[in-house]
């Protein structure tokens, strides 16, 4: 099968970049100042040579074998501005990143269409959208550390990875960060985390090796998918801490590669434990490696999209497609 031809935009760049370790095309549209999502190839990532940039007014002339949306205004408004109609008509695929933010469970997805193949990152995503008529698979995520770097663990303190926690708010933990870092030392990284009284962001290449030096991983975060920086600490060897919410329940087994817990009180506890008894933490990062090198392998993920590439462009068309999604634009 020769490497397909897939559009998509630039819209989560270390996701994009493990996707993009599928053996196929990727063509990103670019724009002039490159504002979301048309940024192409930028970021300080490491791009192969299979991802392409196309100014936004060339891609209609592209020959495309699939289309792959990954945030609501990729389909209900950059592809009328972007693609021919012709493109809009090839294969389709909503890869949706994050659970719910209306109604945890009574929410219809946007996409209604037996012809788009509705992709969720985590079964926890899956089983709290109403997807209807949509066909869905799972595709949890995979990652990837750079070779040489493990766990170290000689920093007693520990890590916190959330991008913009002060202006995300609640959702993302911001005051459970702030009540659980007057109890034990604890640092925050990412993007603006200076607003939250953090260290600041740390650059992609860089990161592993950064926080494979503290003791334990704490995931603050109460209601999104389960985040890439959680996997690759798992990855890395680092224990991880955090609440026992959304799929992070099945991620961590208490004892055996960290803890969850819906008692901030108890997490408290646990972090203490780590930080006096650094045995006690290597035991329970090997834990957590071990899962997520099961659960969690690039390898893994980028058979999972291989498959699910071939599904929809060998995927005969079925009745009751949804034309286009303009009728979406006026309801919404």
């Amino acid at each position: 099968m020769r490497p397909l031809r897939i559009l998509t935009w630039h819209v989560h760049g270390s996701y994009l970049l493990n996707l993009t370790q599928v053996p196929h095309e990727f063509y990103l549209p670019i724009k002039p100042g490159r504002p979301h999502p048309y940024g192409g190839r930028g970021g300080p990532f490491p791009w192969g040579d299979n991802v392409h940039e196309v100014p936004v007014d060339q891609v209609p002339q592209l020959q495309l074998d699939c289309v792959l949306f990954q945030h609501r205004e990729n389909y209900l408004v950059h592809q009328l501005e972007t693609l021919s109609p012709s493109q809009r008509e090839l294969p389709r695929i909503y890869l949706e990143h994050d659970p719910p933010m209306e109604h945890p469970t009574n929410t219809r997805h946007l996409v209604d269409d037996p012809n788009v193949l509705l992709v969720h990152v985590t079964p926890f995503n899956q089983l709290m959208w109403d997807s209807g008529r949509t066909p869905t698979r799972v595709i949890e995520h995979g990652a990837l550390v750079p070779n040489g770097v493990k766990y170290v663990g000689n920093l007693a303190r520990g890590l916190v990875v959330v991008n913009h926690l002060a202006r995300r708010g609640r959702r993302l933990g911001a005051d459970i960060f702030e009540a659980a870092r007057q109890e034990v030392p604890l640092d925050l990284v990412g993007m603006a985390a200076e607003e939250s009284g953090g260290l600041g962001e740390i650059d992609h290449d860089q990161l592993p090796a950064f926080q494979s030096q503290y003791r334990f991983f704490f995931n603050p975060i109460r209601y999104t998918s389960l985040g890439l920086a959680v996997i690759e600490a798992m990855l890395l060897g680092m224990p991880i801490v955090g609440l026992a919410t959304t799929e992070m329940g099945t991620a961590i087994e208490n004892g055996v590669s960290g803890y969850v817990h819906t008692d901030l009180a108890f997490l408290v506890e646990r972090m203490r434990d780590l930080l006096a008894d650094p045995a006690e933490a290597r035991r329970l990062g090997e834990g957590a490696r071990r899962r997520a090198q099961e659960r969690f392998s690039l390898e893994r993920f980028t058979r999972s999209w291989a498959d699910a590439f071939a599904e929809v462009t060998c995927m005969p068309l079925r009745t009751g497609s949804q034309p286009a999604p303009a009728a979406l634009v006026a309801r919404s």
